[in-house]
């Protein structure tokens, strides 16, 4: 398909590589430390799609995935099809936040090392687990030389989220103490919705937030969408499609974000079905979201997040917001 996106006007596209695993470990279940995967499915489903779009984007991969040799082929894949490589941390734990700069550090370095190994891509662009990100995990990107960040989710839902995913799990005290800033925190809703760049130290790192609704903050990535069409279809097509004409009218270019599960149904996978939406069957998800994108082509240029990244960069004005760091606090 053709992009119709008028007055130049662009939006990113990323996929979150989020596994199996990596649900069930965040969810406290039994079963997760033997890796469970499901990348040798969705990834070809997914590259499916964005070819019968013929868009790019970008795929934030999983340090620990790609050591496993199951899923080195459908990795090596999403490369040699010209869509981007991220890097979405080496263990997947949305407590990611709560690591010293130490163990931060080497988190990072070793999911770059396993996801270059197996795909041939050195990561530019991060995105935290469980849209997790702290000031010293900031520091070690800059420190690292990412060109941007995409861990922000600008809404005040962060906490409703969280608490119907704890209603859906048997998380210890502990366990919930560890995922208690999972989805974020009311105070995200702040944040800004268009990129802009964090100022560490000497040196910035673009942050490119996940797109929330202009105004009241409200998420619309497509995992939201597939959840409110559980309810009502047409409803949650209109509510996308106005999402996106209202981002026109702000001049806001939407980051769109995805996730496995939005390409996978109940018929895939049993054993997250704790998740919202899967009670639905993978083909209807596939039609679905071919509707999303279709309507998200109608209105804009489709770049994945390292392309729009490097444009940006070049514009004049970016907002600055300043981080301090553990270790600049320290030597202050």
């Amino acid at each position: 398909m053709n992009s119709k996106a008028f007055n130049g006007q662009v939006a990113t596209l990323s996929l979150d590589l989020d596994n199996e695993w990596s649900y069930l470990k965040t969810h406290g279940d039994s079963g997760w430390e033997i890796f469970p995967t499901y990348l040798d499915v969705i990834i070809p489903r997914a590259l499916s799609i964005f070819q019968t779009f013929d868009v790019k984007a970008t795929f934030f991969v999983v340090g620990q995935d790609a050591l496993i040799d199951q899923n080195k082929e459908p990795l090596r894949s999403i490369a040699s099809k010209g869509h981007e490589i991220g890097n979405h941390s080496f263990s997947h734990e949305p407590w990611l936040h709560l690591y010293p700069i130490q163990k931060a550090e080497e988190e990072i370095e070793e999911a770059e090392k396993a996801i270059e190994k197996a795909t041939g891509v050195l990561p530019v662009g991060f995105r935290g687990p469980g849209y997790s990100i702290s000031a010293d995990v900031l520091g070690v990107l800059a420190r690292r030389g990412y060109l941007f960040d995409a861990s922000t989710l600008p809404s005040f839902l962060g906490p409703l989220g969280r608490a119907y995913y704890f209603m859906k799990s048997r998380l210890d005290h502990v366990q919930r103490q560890q995922r208690q800033m999972l989805f974020g925190s009311l105070k995200d809703g702040l944040k800004p919705i268009d990129p802009y760049l964090w100022q560490i130290g000497e040196t910035s790192l673009l942050e490119i937030p996940v797109t929330t609704l202009p105004g009241l903050r409200i998420p619309f990535h497509l995992s939201y969408i597939l959840y409110l069409s559980t309810f009502s279809p047409r409803a949650a097509r209109t509510y996308f499609r106005s999402a996106l004409r209202l981002c026109r009218l702000a001049g806001t270019e939407p980051s769109i974000l995805m996730h496995p599960l939005d390409l996978l149904g109940k018929d895939d996978v049993s054993t997250l079905g704790f998740f919202p939406g899967m009670n639905l069957d993978s083909e209807t998800k596939r039609q679905r979201v071919y509707g999303y994108l279709s309507d998200l082509q109608s209105e804009f240029k489709i770049l994945p997040l390292g392309q729009y990244a490097r444009q940006v960069k070049e514009r004049i004005g970016l907002r600055i917001r300043p981080v301090i760091t553990a270790a600049e606090s320290t030597s202050r």
